[in-house]
């Protein structure tokens, strides 16, 4: 077996291994619902977080391997990027359990991992040689520092979505429940972004086009979906496939435009399909699991996330990225689309702490913005790496 293919089979045991550690960790949340079976839960939790760092431990594995075989750390595309981002997840949900020994916790954040890794899955797995742009040791400090500050970000939503689910009463119609539930539909769009790409892959859809890029060059693009919309004055090439509805400017990736615009169909039929079958909100099935959380707890787990993955976001995201910015492109910023919304991001958590510390904006308040700023993250992970054309588009 080569050294690739361990890496693979050790992201895929990974995979396995936090889908099991979430049904356990519903035990353990189930399990304490009742004195008699405290005991139970206590030991659904401990198999859980077993089970969390085997998966852990080979999520590492598959990063190191990777790593070792490409000769560059694996974090300079969209799947190896993502994959990391998900593991860096996981990992912040481990530190933040033997702190607080929160089952619910586990409950969430391992969801958010494992859709992550699943989306990471749908881009190209190849191991390509960097760009000279990215032949730096700031691409390992600049990049991993960014997605762990973004992971521990992410802990805090999840502590912020289990106050939320806990605090709001989803009997009645209110604007709260509305948008907890538009949560919800956010995540399954994810999964709809995994069916388009899984089915079109597996069809082996292909349709040739030729366009105009940015800089007045004439290109050729493969689609793996049929086309919603072309390329800037694309002409399709390939016999019998979709003509694009529409073209777009040569600052737009259509071909990634397309497959968001199809993954936002699938996913809402999908969550369509799941009302239907379930016949009530999915936060209303979700709230039971939270209902036995502490809120003082979860507002607190909240908010030291914040603190310490703000920092790091910090470091990261802007002050590794501009002095890396400096060597690559000769200046540390340039209002790429990128380096834009890591700014949005930044001033986002930097509100946050002034309203916190200065306003007193806690409980509620406190979590809405915890999961206001994770779909901001989200955003950037999807929509600006995908669809806008720039120095960091990570997807090929």
């Amino acid at each position: 077996m080569s050294l690739i293919d361990l890496s693979g089979n050790l992201l895929f045991v990974a995979f396995v291994a936090y889908l099991i550690a979430t049904l356990l960790f519903g035990g353990a949340v189930k399990g304490g619902s009742k004195g008699e079976s405290a005991d139970a839960g206590k030991k659904w939790g401990s198999l859980a977080i077993i089970i969390t760092l085997v998966g852990f431990i080979a999520n590492l594995g598959y990063f190191i391997t990777r790593w070792v075989y490409a000769g560059h750390a694996p974090v300079s595309n969209m799947f190896e990027f993502t994959t990391a981002f998900g593991m860096f997840v996981v990992g912040a949900f481990i530190l933040i359990y033997f702190i607080y020994k929160v089952p619910a916790l586990g409950l969430f954040a391992l969801p958010i991992a494992i859709i992550i890794i699943a989306y990471a899955s749908m881009f190209p797995r190849e191991v390509n040689p960097l760009i000279p742009a990215l032949k730096s040791y700031w691409l390992y400090i600049h990049v991993i520092t960014a997605a762990i500050g973004e992971s521990i970000l992410a802990i805090s939503a999840v502590a912020g979505l289990i106050y939320l689910l806990k605090n709001i009463d989803l009997t009645k119609r209110s604007k709260e429940s509305f948008w907890i539930e538009v949560v919800m539909y956010a995540l399954i769009l994810v999964l709809g972004f995994v069916a388009v790409t899984t089915t079109f892959n597996v069809t082996g859809y292909e349709a040739e086009f030729s366009y105009i890029d940015k800089d007045g060059n004439t290109k050729e693009i493969t689609y793996n979906t049929p086309a919603l919309f072309g390329m800037h004055q694309s002409e399709l090439l390939t016999a019998d496939k979709m003509e694009p509805i529409a073209n777009v400017p040569a600052i737009v990736n259509a071909k990634k435009l397309t497959t968001v615009v199809w993954s936002i169909l699938i996913g809402t039929v999908l969550y369509g399909l799941i009302r239907l079958i379930i016949r009530k909100p999915i936060a209303v099935i979700m709230q039971p699991f939270a209902k036995r959380a502490n809120s003082q707890l979860m507002d607190e787990i909240g908010y030291r996330s914040v603190l310490i993955g703000f920092p790091v976001f910090t470091l990261g995201a802007l002050i590794f990225a501009m002095i890396w910015a400096q060597e690559a492109w000769s200046r540390f910023w340039g209002w790429d689309p990128k380096e834009v919304w890591a700014l949005i991001t930044w001033l986002f958590y930097a509100a946050f702490l002034h309203l916190r510390l200065s306003k007193g904006w806690q409980g509620k308040k406190s979590a809405w913005l915890a999961v206001i700023g994770f779909v901001i993250i989200m955003f950037n992970l999807v929509a600006v790496n995908l669809i806008i054309a720039g120095l960091h588009s990570y997807a090929s």
